[in-house]
């Protein structure tokens, strides 16, 4: 697995996936127990609590919102990559070159086809800790599809081998 430290994927980049409405699901859970239900219990206790339980929940629900909004399975000349991360020590790329791709793949299901929400595998021929592994992301079907249909042109032109 390649890694980098880039800010973003390139210009010359296809992106065929981010997550899916079903990705935020468990943070609007979350956001609606700190917010509806830990709040009002700490204004009856104290209104700095209170304050604190309000700022430390927005800080929360926010960097995971940003969190999930900043992951993105895209391709290149290169290979296929997924750029994640909101702070900047945890910014990143990380990848599969065309040479080393085995397939790709989503998991089917019956709530992946309902939500339109799949888990994508990207495979890495010589070794599973280099493959990319990514849950509920939309239109994962249709990635799968077009990366491999990337993958095999390039293997009919011999630009890969």
């Amino acid at each position: 697995m390649e890694e980098d430290n880039a800010s973003a994927p390139p210009d010359r980049a296809h992106v065929v996936g981010t997550k899916s409405w079903i990705a935020y699901f468990g943070t609007l859970v979350l956001a609606a127990l700190l917010f509806f239900g830990l709040l009002p219990v700490a204004f009856m206790w104290n209104e700095i609590a209170a304050g604190v339980v309000f700022i430390v929940s927005a800080l929360v629900v926010g960097y995971r919102l940003l969190l999930l909004r900043s992951v993105q399975l895209y391709y290149d000349d290169v290979g296929v990559w997924t750029y994640s991360g909101v702070l900047p020590w945890k910014k990143g790329v990380s990848g599969v070159k065309w040479r080393d791709m085995d397939e790709a793949t989503f998991e089917p299901g019956f709530w992946s086809w309902v939500t339109g929400s799949y888990t994508v595998r990207i495979g890495h021929r010589y070794t599973k800790g280099g493959e990319i592994v990514l849950t509920n992301i939309g239109r994962g079907k249709a990635a799968v599809t077009t990366l491999n249909a990337c993958q095999q042109e390039l293997l009919r032109t011999n630009a890969i081998e």
